[in-house]
């Protein structure tokens, strides 16, 4: 199995890359991503920005093409960021400046106030044609203030409580195992080889 990633996250990317290495398939960056007109992620819901980038970016390839929409949704703040989670604090804020944006909005919430989830769907597709989708997520709570280094977007305020620590302070190999995208990401290989 082959596929190629439709994102121009680097994050995304490695821990993509990590996730086919450990389960024995080949992944790489769709080849010129970024000269292709870019998808316009502004569905309602992961599962349907996952399918539709999906389908778009299997239109220049004649390969499988790998997408994914996810984002962390939390409960105190009516589901936001949810599929804004990229675009949260603007077309060009830094990771620091959602975080920011983030914890300033969770200023004065406490215990069950915290909790978030991470979402994430992923999709394949091939000549325009969706072959699979599949989801998973991760529940957590949201902490005062980063921990961490590792990790990318919100990894350095996303408790995850099983092993009392954020997702920028997991290693690598424990976020690819415990994570909305690694779990998403197994369940997508396991529906494609049942098929």
């Amino acid at each position: 199995m082959k596929f190629l990633l439709a994102s121009s996250n680097p994050g995304k990317l490695r821990e993509y890359r990590e996730l086919a290495n450990d389960a024995g398939v080949e992944l790489d960056e769709m080849p010129n991503f970024r000269e292709i007109e870019a998808f316009d992620e502004s569905a309602p819901t992961f599962a349907e920005n996952a399918a539709g980038k999906a389908i778009h970016y299997s239109r220049f390839s004649a390969a499988t093409i790998l997408a994914d929409d996810s984002g962390l949704v939390v409960p105190a703040l009516n589901g936001a960021p949810g599929v804004h989670s990229a675009r949260y604090a603007g077309p060009n804020a830094s990771d620091e400046d959602r975080i920011r944006k983030l914890l300033g909005e969770m200023a004065g919430k406490t215990a069950d106030q915290r909790r978030a989830k991470f979402i994430c769907v992923t999709a394949i597709a091939r000549q325009g044609r969706v072959l699979t989708i599949a989801s998973d997520f991760a529940q957590g709570l949201l902490t005062e203030r980063p921990r961490g280094k590792d990790g990318f977007g919100y990894d350095p305020i996303f408790l995850f409580q099983e092993l009392d620590r954020t997702y920028a302070e997991l290693t690598r190999k424990e976020k690819n195992v415990y994570s909305h995208r690694g779990k998403a990401f197994r369940k997508m290989l396991s529906l494609v080889a049942g098929s």
